[in-house]
């Protein structure tokens, strides 16, 4: 993998880790985790003795020397709220998105895909005449998934950002223990969207550890967000059942001038 050494400055332990799935564990379930990954134990132990904000602009600066901001097309230039979750470098990140008008009523899908933090494609899609934001949000989930399968393959890190609390939940937390249970919630009570949920977990539970799920803010101007939900509110107009590859030129100032949700 291209980033193997990670640093965590806060989180249940602190330090410099050498597997994914150790950061995973310390880092989950708190709002203030700050962590990041780095291609070499050197550049990692650096990192650690300074702060998580002077490691940010570090590499924002390497990246871009000449430049500050940084330009608009790259995902570290996302603006977030104070209560955006930190979003951390990965080889890919996938933003997905659902859009419902109303809800339940005409529902659509969308993704966009950054690589090495470029903008590289947007996809939309899989709309539904009677859907619900819900199952939108977790055909997101389920087609980022499925994205980054080969890249998993391949041995990168894959980052998944979604808004939807619901769709993360269902998948991180709630999903083993339905599982148990014979897929009921409690006192046998019936899983609403049971058949999407039980295909993203079937597939997260073969990506789990290589890949990444963060919770952002929606309508905070986070830029891979914004163009997600536009491609969400596309494929409702459109009615596009598929799921396709925006085909139009990715001009960003462009496509977040589009209708939004």
């Amino acid at each position: 993998m291209s980033k193997k050494y990670y640093v965590v400055w806060k989180g249940a332990k602190t330090g410099v880790f050498a597997d994914w799935a150790t950061v995973k564990t310390v880092t989950l379930g708190r709002a203030d985790a700050q962590f990041m990954g780095f291609e070499s134990k050197q550049e990692a132990e650096t990192a650690f003795g300074s702060t998580y904000s002077e490691a940010l602009m570090k590499r924002s600066l390497a990246k871009n020397p000449n430049q500050s901001p940084l330009p608009a097309a790259k995902k570290s230039t996302l603006k977030t709220s104070s209560k955006a979750a930190t979003i951390i470098p990965a080889d890919i990140d996938i933003y997905c998105d659902g859009a419902c008008s109303p809800n339940p009523g005409k529902s659509g899908t969308g993704m966009a895909v950054y690589h090495k933090e470029v903008l590289t494609e947007l996809w939309f899609g899989l709309h539904q005449p009677m859907g619900t934001n819900n199952t939108a949000e977790l055909n997101g989930m389920l087609e980022a998934f499925r994205y980054a399968q080969p890249y998993i393959a391949k041995g990168l890190t894959v980052q998944v950002l979604s808004d939807s609390k619901y769709s993360i939940d269902c998948i991180t937390k709630w999903a083993a223990g339905w599982q148990r249970n014979g897929w009921t919630r409690g006192k046998g009570e019936e899983i609403k969207n049971l058949a999407i949920i039980k295909e993203c977990y079937s597939l997260y539970q073969q990506l789990k550890d290589n890949l990444i799920i963060n919770h952002v803010n929606g309508h905070a101007n986070i830029e891979g967000n914004e163009l997600s939900d536009r491609m969400a509110v596309l494929a409702r107009v459109q009615r596009e059942t598929g799921f396709v590859s925006y085909q139009q030129t990715l001009d960003i100032k462009t496509i977040l001038a589009m209708e939004h949700d």
